[in-house]
């Protein structure tokens, strides 16, 4: 159930997935929906949306390790991302995007682990820049781009079926990375 509810929300929005959908597509029994998630939808919403803020997270922090500079990280990351969407047939996406596009209250907990994910991913790639000898807030600034050049590439990729855009923005964003890294 929790696969099949990223996947949905990733392809149609929170508001765009009922319990029904969720049930037949995952091939799962009413009850156990509320075994297992007593609170319900945004029970069952957050855990999944969990599940792929965690997948996101790993696979930002491999790509980060792998690179032999911070620059060649976020190339990998942006790589790996384009590729995701490829085989995805174009329905990958932000585990958390369709939920902020959503407008959950600000106050729940949907809306607190978006926050908490993009916090998240912005401090790895600042943590590797400040490493690499930026200045904390040069660091933070590029973090923030970075992840919202992500966003946006990967808005446009399934826009226009064309997973290249987010390899392009990547290298873009990557020698972004480079020259700030060399003027430090």
């Amino acid at each position: 159930m929790i696969e099949t509810t990223l996947r949905l929300i990733q392809a149609r929005g929170l508001h765009g997935v009922s319990l029904n959908d969720i049930l037949s597509e995952s091939g799962a029994p009413r009850g156990s929906l509320y075994f297992h998630f007593p609170g319900g939808k945004e029970t069952l919403v957050l855990e999944a949306m969990q599940a792929g803020i965690d997948e996101a997270s790993q696979a930002l922090r491999e790509s980060l390790a792998q690179g032999t500079t911070p620059a060649e990280g976020v190339r990998l990351f942006f790589r790996a991302a384009s590729a995701e969407m490829t085989d995805s047939e174009y329905r990958f996406g932000c585990p958390v995007a369709p939920i902020i596009l959503d407008a959950p209250e600000v106050s729940s907990e949907l809306a607190a682990a978006c926050r908490a994910a993009l916090e998240d991913w912005t401090r790895m790639y600042h943590d590797v820049l400040l490493a690499a000898g930026l200045a904390p807030a040069r660091a933070e600034r590029l973090a923030r781009m970075i992840v919202a050049c992500l966003e946006g590439a990967l808005i446009m990729a399934r826009s226009q079926q064309a997973s290249s855009i987010i390899t392009e923005v990547g290298e873009e964003v990557s020698e972004q990375v480079a020259a700030a890294l060399a003027k430090k």
